[in-house]
């Protein structure tokens, strides 16, 4: 087994709640207290992504809209191109990368042109192929991709366009469940070593994009085999908005790569038959079998 050192990514997405103070405060939490190597936002084009009729109609969960439709809720949270780049200027002071998810083909390219080193796929994007053709050959960067919510032929065809684009070997894959908060029994992280199964040969890495209560399975997945760890990070999981339930507080932030790291540590094999913490205690401790 090549154990690969975690890499754990605060996805603070629009939990800043349109407020650039505060996602400034997390990226400074996710950096310094928690030591993550990346933090990831989200962008949206909303009126691009969105039917008139989605964009006009009220939000699913009204006690958690930001605005009257959920096209004005969206807008209420976007950050523009701008935004981005201070934000990333930010990350470069607190000495953590900046990524960002895509949810349409203006912010793809919006974002591809502040050269981050990886874009997102969310689950909802993975089968929009002409955004995955515009990351493969037009931004040189890494591509991740969440696979919530898709079935093996969709992750088949996902590799193919990627594959025939030239572009599977800068590529994640995360097993991922989509949902917020999802149980344990949903969690299916078995998942993780079906993908390196499949795929663990061709593209660059697998991870694990959780939504889920604790830090328990991430480091469950870790073990499996995902090295890149993605976890919705909040200030205050009793905020509004449908992410914060399901997000890290920052104490639970800082314990996730601290857990992740000591395992990381752990997962080895002895390079000798005794080792040199054993043999004081063996000198001291060790009986054996006593002889006429």
């Amino acid at each position: 087994m090549n154990v690969k050192p975690p890499v754990v990514v605060a996805e603070i997405g629009c939990n800043h709640k349109g407020d650039m103070d505060i996602a400034r405060e997390m990226i400074g939490i996710a950096a310094t207290f928690a030591r993550c190597e990346y933090v990831k936002f989200q962008k949206r084009t909303n009126r691009e992504l969105l039917t008139p009729e989605e964009y006009a109609a009220p939000h699913p969960n009204p006690m958690h809209a930001y605005g009257p439709s959920y096209g004005e809720h969206r807008e209420f949270l976007e950050l523009d191109l701008d935004q981005h780049r201070q934000l990333q200027t930010w990350c470069r002071e607190f000495g953590t990368g900046y990524a960002c998810s895509v949810w349409d083909m203006t912010s793809t390219r919006e974002i591809a042109s502040i050269e981050p080193d990886y874009i997102k796929v969310p689950s909802a994007c993975n089968l929009r192929f002409d955004i995955l053709r515009e990351l493969a050959g037009n931004y040189g960067g890494d591509i991740h991709i969440s696979l919530g919510m898709t079935t093996p032929e969709e992750e088949e065809q996902i590799i193919d366009v990627l594959a025939a684009e030239g572009a599977l070997e800068r590529t994640v894959l995360y097993a991922c469940t989509s949902g917020y908060p999802v149980p344990f029994d949903q969690l299916c992280l078995l998942e993780v070593s079906e993908l390196i199964e499949r795929y663990g040969d061709t593209v660059r890495a697998i991870g694990f994009s959780g939504h889920h209560l604790g830090i328990a399975a991430d480091i469950a997945a870790y073990t499996l085999g995902a090295n890149w760890v993605e976890r919705h990070f909040t200030l205050d999981r009793t905020w509004k908005g449908t992410d914060h339930a399901a997000s890290l507080e920052p104490d639970g932030l800082r314990r996730l790569v601290r857990d992740l790291r000591a395992v990381s540590q752990a997962l080895t094999r002895r390079d000798r038959p005794i080792l040199d913490i054993e043999v004081p205690q063996r000198k001291k401790l060790k009986r054996f079998e006593e002889r006429v």
